[in-house]
Parts: structure tokens; sequence; C-alpha cells
């Protein structure tokens, strides 16, 4: 039995970096305080992306918790970029170190949320292992992740195929025997350029079907021995610091304000420099990269030509660098021999937009040029349904039965990302319309946790009862997010999933908060030090207008 299980302070749903994080903080000021997580193990978006080459596209440093200096100091990554399992047990590490462990029911799926007025509290459902719980709790955190809920196309003959289909995203806890098999990949975002040189090693073959290319850089990651992490940590103060100021939350260099004012040998030095540094350095070689679309199409050019310099087959060259989209509105993707795998013989590209998948077979798929590829499997890495998605799939219902998917019946609607009209004392870790997929997550839950759980003390300190965003603050964070998206290239690229255009039928919103994290970071500590202006903090016998 759980201690705490039916009535609580505080629910939170998801044992992620969020959820973990939250707990920590719930734990340490003395609340009732729990997690729900739907997976067998801790770890949220990276307990379900176990697929081959599963890493971080961070330095593991950055990725890292820095809310406890004791803890930076005691655990010693072992790569420039951590592996899925290394996370894993660096979550362990921390949900163990701090003792909060019976504080996280696995295997539970929250499914429904109701507020009761009468109450002042939420209403859970949780479908568990031993059968539907109900949990009520004045306070309800989603920590859902952004990317946790998978997308997947819908063709015609997948009931059809006898082959094994496996999900990215989803990736089985038992490792399926694909050695010696005909794969397919579908996508090449983060996981597809991850798994598809981990599978080109055991398959027979490998076809890697291309619907939209990725800009790809390559990661240079490599082994950090023990000695080599005390001496980045003796100079972690200041690189915190650096962070702490950098859009990402992770500091890049920048060689100049502008690319198309540089001279081609400037932005050949700089555009190299940064491609050998690796990771998502190069999208800060100059100021103006994610602004002004001349600058923008000199980088793209540059790294198109460094892929068709890498992949000698022309034909597969042009697929892998066929993007009509500026680079960065869209995620660029970090590798380790993506381009170099299509040199191996047994690796192929489709382009699908030339040549359109036109139904699945029980051996295969066949192409609209009446073309069929034999398969034993197929890999779906094919994205998300991305900020809003995870928080919808949980019925959520607010005040006067008005449901959260109604709410967001036209895109989504937050103040700040964290709260929603009408839903009170509900609170989102990197919702929608935070810095959430804009940044590195880590440092943006490092910033709504703190605020959460003071916000939550102060309310608990001054009596009040419920807290609710203000409908005119919404609205001017709201018209701020999209604002801040027009200045960017990514308004050119409306079809990316940074708008939900990949999910049929989602509204096409910006869903990110792209000011950055010192920026959000400033708002957030002015919000405080108003005392919350824009919320509504009200006490027993009060209304949410005061």
């Amino acid at each position: 039995m759980h201690e705490g299980t039916g009535e609580l302070d505080l629910v939170i749903v998801g044992a992620g970096f969020a959820g973990i994080h939250m707990l920590q903080r719930a734990r340490a000021d003395g609340l009732r305080a729990r997690v729900y997580e739907r997976g067998a193990g801790i770890g949220g978006t990276w307990y379900w992306n176990r697929y081959p080459g599963a890493r971080c596209d961070f330095d593991s440093f950055d990725y890292s918790y820095e809310f406890d200096p004791e803890l930076e100091r005691e655990w010693v990554w072992s790569e420039r970029y951590p592996s899925q399992p290394e996370i894993l047990r660096y979550l362990d590490h921390v949900v163990d170190r701090y003792g909060i462990r019976d504080g996280i029911q696995l295997n539970a799926t929250v499914t429904a949320a109701r507020w009761d007025e009468a109450s002042g509290r939420w209403v859970v459902t949780v479908d568990g292992a031993a059968g539907r719980e109900t949990v009520t709790a004045k306070w309800l955190v989603l920590a859902v992740g952004a990317l946790s809920r998978p997308q997947l196309p819908d063709y015609d003959g997948l009931d059809d195929f006898a082959g094994l289909q496996l999900v990215a995203g989803d990736w089985p806890e038992t490792e399926p025997d694909l050695a010696g098999k005909r794969i397919a990949v579908m996508g090449t975002g983060s996981s597809g350029v991850q798994v598809i040189p981990s599978l080109a090693q055991i398959a027979e073959r490998l076809t890697v079907l291309v619907r939209t290319p990725s800009y790809v850089v390559p990661a240079r990651n490599h082994q950090v021995s023990a000695a080599e992490y005390q001496e980045l940590l003796a100079g972690g103060a200041e690189r915190r610091e650096r962070n702490r100021n950098a859009p990402l939350g992770v500091h890049f260099p920048s060689y100049g304000p502008s690319a198309k004012a540089a001279s081609a040998d400037e932005r050949e030095a700089a555009f190299q420099s940064a491609w050998d540094a690796g990771g998502s350095a190069i999208l800060s070689a100059f100021d103006d990269l994610l602004v002004d679309v001349e600058s923008n199409e000199l980088l793209a050019e540059w790294l198109r030509a460094k892929a068709r310099g890498i992949v000698r087959d022309p034909a597969i060259a042009a697929t892998l660098t066929s993007q009509t989209y500026p680079v960065g509105a869209r995620r660029i993707v970090i590798d380790t021999d993506f381009y170099e795998t299509f040199n191996r013989d047994d690796v192929d590209a489709v382009d699908l937009n030339a040549t359109p998948i036109a139904r699945f077979t029980r051996d295969g798929v066949r192409l609209a040029d009446e073309r069929e590829i034999p398969l034993d499997a197929i890999v779906f890495a094919t994205g998300y349904d991305a900020g809003t998605g995870p928080i919808l799939a949980i019925d959520i219902v607010g005040r006067d039965g008005r449901g959260l998917r109604e709410a967001w019946a036209g895109g989504p609607a937050t103040h700040l990302g964290i709260q929603v009209v009408g839903f009170p004392n509900l609170f989102m870790i990197s919702g929608p319309q935070s810095p959430s997929i804009m940044a590195n997550v880590v440092k943006a839950i490092e910033q709504h946790v703190p605020f959460l759980a003071d916000l939550i003390a102060h309310a608990e300190a001054h009596g009040v009862r419920t807290v609710e965003p203000e409908p005119a603050a919404a609205a001017d964070w709201g018209a701020q997010v999209d604002g801040i998206a027009q200045i960017l290239v990514h308004s050119r690229a409306t079809g990316s999933w940074y708008f939900g255009a990949n999910v049929p039928g989602k509204p096409n919103a910006f869903l990110a908060y792209a000011g950055g994290i010192p920026a959000y970071r400033n708002v957030l500590a002015d919000v405080e030090a108003s005392g919350y202006e824009g919320f509504v903090l009200a006490k027993a016998g009060e209304t949410s207008e005061g």
C-alpha cells in the first residue's frame, strides 16, 4: 500500500525529469505528494525511447539537474552525450538519493481528472495493475513531457503486413530480434537518425523511407574519463552561468552578428568550427541565423553541401538534401555516422515525396510506381503529438464541466505555459507555450519546478483555496508566444510539428515560447516578485475574479 493513497495534497502525473524533481521538492516542502507513472519504470520519455542508439543530444553535464551541488559532484557521466540506459541510471540514482521511490506508483495511468468545486480538489482516476483507483488532491501537476505520445502514420494495408511493426518512441522492453532481417525505417528526425546506423549494423538490408529530411550535424560523441569529468566540474559554475544566459539553456559560441554580412571566408571558418565542435552549436554560429532568411539559407546550403560530400550515391544524397524549409525551423538533428551509413551497399533511401507509398502488403510495402519492397520489419520513427497530445490524452474537466479538449479546440491557450483559465490548481511543467521544445528541457524544468513549488507554498501559507490565471493575462501571453514565433524563421515552416501539423486535425499553432530561457526566467521572477500578478489567488468564499 502506498502512503497517502486516497487523499493527497499534490498529484503529479509522470516520472520523468519533471515529475521526479517536482516530487523531490514537494517532499522537501512537507506535502503529501504522489507520482503516477504509466510505465513500468521511471524515466518518462527516456523509459519508452529504448530503441538502439537512443541518446540525448545535449551534453550530459548540461542535461542534468543543478538544483543540488552535491548531486552534481557525486555523479560522473561516462560520455559527452548520455545514452538512454545511462540517463535511466542517473534518474534511478536521483530517486534513491532523495528517498522518494515510495512516492512513485508505476504501471499507473491517469485517465481522467475532474475539478470538484465543492471541495476545491481534483478527483483523479488512475488505472493500475490492481484495477481502477480514485484519489483527490488540492493541487494537480502534469509532468507528462512534451514528446511522449508517438504519432503514427495511417497507411492502407498496415493491418495486412505480416512482419514486425515497431515504434521508436514505444520500443519493447524485450529487445526484438532484428538481426539478418529486411528492415524499413520511416522517419529521419532525431529518433530515425539515431536508430538507422544501429540497425544497419545488423540488418540484411535497410531501407529508409524519407518523408521530410532533416538537417543533420555531427555529434562528436566521445567517452569521458573520471579525470576529465572532474576537470569539467571544476569549471562547472562558470559553465552553468553561461548556460543560464543562453537562449537554449546551453551556451554555444557566436562568431559574428550576421552570416550574410560576413565574408565567405569568415562564414566558412565559423560554420566549420561549429561543425567540428559538434552538436547544435552551428545554430549559434551567427546571431541572425534564426531570424534572417538570407543568412539562414547560407547555412542551409552549406549543410546540404556537407551531406553531398559524405553520401557517395548522388540520388540518395539528393533525397537527403531536399529540404525546403529553413535550418532550425524543424529540429536540427545530431548524428553519429548517419550520412556515412548510406554508403553501405545494403542501405537504401526512398524519397516518399517523389514516390509515395501506395499501400502496405503482407510481405512489405508497395510504392506508387508499383515497386514492392520486401520487408520483415518496419520501424516508425515518425515523431510525436507534441506539446498538447500527452495532456489531452487525459480526460480533464475543469470549472462548470468544461473539458480541456474543448478549451483547446482552437489550439493551446495558457498563461506562461503553466496554467489554463477555468482549470484552477492545475499546473503544467514544460507545457505548451513555455520554452519546453525550444530549449534544453531539463533547464526549462528547473525553471518551472521552483516557481510552482514556491507558488503552492505561498498559497498554503496565505490560506489560498484556488490559483487560476486571469483571462487577460492568458490572452496577452498567447499573443506574445505567437508574436515571437512570427519573428523567427520557424514561421516559414508552419507544416512542421512545432505547429502541430504532423497530426491530422490538430490546430495549427506554434507550441512553444521561443523567447529563450533567460527571458522566460525573468518573466517568472517578475511574476513572483509582484505577488503573482496575472494569477487570481482566491481564498475560501472568494471567486476566481478575486
